[in-house]
């Protein structure tokens, strides 16, 4: 069974999120939204609501799981019998840091990362940016997956 890792915080879990696990589905037998602890980000909603939210979007989706992790990516990867690691990439920028973790990931536990990148409609959505727009108030519903 091919399994994948997605990481990430999803502060929140935006659209181009959402877009990644869609075009990654038919690559993989089941992938693992972990959705991370970060002790160095600001967190907008707490992490068991992001989780429940992740739940919510793929509640009818069987091959995907959603849980929260605290520890190294590397180390949920194993725990959960992943070989791929999967990540979006928006820029160069995004690509330089990418290719040095999935290099890390690779060394520490021969896990490969896949990188797919982000659709040109997606590339201007952040979590980070819609975290701004949310802070001033702005509507946010064209940046997020809409649920039941």
């Amino acid at each position: 069974m091919k399994i994948a890792v997605f990481p990430g915080s999803f502060d929140p879990f935006t659209i181009g999120h959402e877009s990644i696990v869609a075009r990654a589905l038919p690559l993989f037998d089941k992938i693992v939204i972990g959705v991370g602890v970060n002790e160095r980000k600001h967190s907008l909603y707490p992490i068991e609501q992001r989780v429940a939210h992740i739940q919510k979007l793929y509640k009818d989706e069987p091959r995907v799981n959603v849980c929260s992790y605290n520890d190294l990516t590397i180390d949920l990867a194993k725990r959960v019998g992943a070989k791929f690691i999967v990540r979006g990439l928006r820029s160069v920028k995004d690509f330089e840091y990418e290719r040095d973790v999935a290099a890390m990931n690779k060394r520490l536990g021969n896990v490969e990362t896949i990188l797919l990148l982000t659709e040109p409609e997606y590339a201007s959505v952040s979590s980070s940016v819609v975290r701004e727009l949310i802070h001033y108030g702005r509507d946010v519903k064209d940046f997020l997956p809409q649920t039941d």
